[in-house]
């Protein structure tokens, strides 16, 4: 078995991945909701999901990628400590 795929067998490798992709998606949502909203009905919130839906697909491309390098334990592409 690859390290790679050692790597995307760690549990502390996905939680860090989901961590990201949660991190990610409220980023986008709120960017989305933006400060012109009067009230919550107001807010166009089938965009607003996708728009997030979107930002955390690519958070889980972006850490499958970084599973071909970057520190073992982690969805990072660095090497360093945090």
């Amino acid at each position: 078995m690859s390290q790679y795929q050692r790597k995307l067998l760690n549990g502390t490798y996905w939680a860090d991945t989901a961590e990201r992709m949660i991190r990610a998606g409220t980023s986008a949502a709120l960017g989305a909701i933006g400060t012109g909203a009067i009230g919550i009905v107001d807010i166009a919130w089938p965009t607003v999901g996708s728009i997030a839906a979107g930002a955390a697909l690519v958070s889980l491309l972006m850490s499958i990628a970084a599973g071909a390098g970057g520190d073992p334990q982690t969805a990072g592409f660095t090497t360093g400590t945090r």
